[in-house]
């Protein structure tokens, strides 16, 4: 399998008054990328500018980043022919790699304005070196820059930074170095969200598990979901009961509390987002915990129940 190494540079409206910003807020302008072999050597590179379509104006900010006019994007192709040309330079065997999540998001948002076939019908993992470089080297909740990271790791800085095909070089660089423990810690892309039961992801890693939901109408019909709301030991496959039960302090995140008798205390949490649909999903990871995390999510429910209850009191007084 070959690692494709991603990297885009997009452009969006000056004004803000377009109506195709709503289904088009950005709109790729270039698109570069490195291939690595399974052995992660440099065995292809990709560069490409993107004539126009949508915005025929450089935003102030695309200009300043990316130092590009748009008399030099008017010399390249439109989109649907550039990214026909990229995905035959792909192959057929590769997993994308991106410095963070956004650039996967925008491919897939341009990808669909053109009416181009999806990267996938639902979830598809790929490599966010932006996080794997935090679990390599760092805390493993850090986000860095790219520069801090090539930095970091004394790579040498022969081409500028801020071109699509330059930071898909670094990154390449970066993930190069990676140990190739580090490389199991996928990550998933949600642009298309599983459509059915049949469909929902469920992954386990080394230290925790992750759970994909199908859409729900909204919050309360996903936190009824059975699956949703169960926690169950993914080591022994026993069903756990909690000894916190799911609460929150933001209506977005929420936590519980569960023991195994055989594996300890497990911590599930719950993030509820949005679809590209607007439909509403979950992601939830769960994973075994120390006895000063448990005291901590103690007092995130302790502080929960105070935030409530200074609420309560608020709306009691303006009644």
């Amino acid at each position: 399998m070959d690692y494709i190494i991603l990297d885009l540079e997009w452009n969006q409206s000056s004004t803000g008054e377009e109506e195709v910003t709503k289904v088009l807020p950005f709109e790729i302008v270039e698109i570069g990328a490195v291939k690595l072999n399974s052995r992660r050597e440099m065995i292809g590179e990709f560069s490409e500018l993107v004539k126009p379509q949508v915005y025929h104006e450089m935003h102030q900010i695309t200009k300043r980043l990316i130092h590009l006019q748009i008399e030099q994007l008017e010399k390249g192709h439109p989109f649907p022919e550039v990214v026909e040309k990229f995905f035959a330079w792909c192959g057929e065997d590769y997993i994308f790699c991106t410095w963070g999540p956004l650039d996967l998001t925008e491919l897939q948002r341009n990808l669909r304005y053109y009416g181009k076939k999806p990267l996938a019908d639902g979830p598809f993992p790929f490599l966010d070196v932006q996080k794997l470089f935090s679990i390599g080297y760092e805390d493993k909740k850090s986000r860095r820059t790219l520069e801090y990271a090539i930095d970091y790791l004394k790579v040498e800085k022969d081409i500028p930074f801020h071109r699509a095909f330059s930071d898909a070089y670094y990154t390449a660089k970066v993930l190069a170095l990676l140990d190739k423990k580090v490389l199991k810690n996928y990550s998933y892309d949600v642009f298309h969200i599983p459509v059915d039961r049949k469909s929902e992801v469920h992954v386990q890693f080394d230290s925790y598990v992750k759970y994909i939901s199908r859409g729900f109408a909204d919050k309360a019909q996903a936190m009824e979901d059975r699956v949703v709301n169960e926690t169950k030991c993914y080591l022994c496959r026993r069903n756990l009961r909690k000894k916190i039960r799911w609460f929150t302090s933001n209506g977005k995140h929420y936590y519980s509390l569960s023991y195994c008798d055989r594996h300890g205390y497990m911590k599930s949490k719950i993030r509820l987002r949005k679809s590209e649909g607007k439909m509403v999903y979950v992601v939830k990871t769960e994973k075994f915990i120390t006895e000063e995390e448990v005291e901590s999510i103690r007092e995130k429910q302790k502080k929960s129940k105070e935030y409530k209850k200074r609420q309560n009191i608020s709306k009691a007084e303006k009644k």
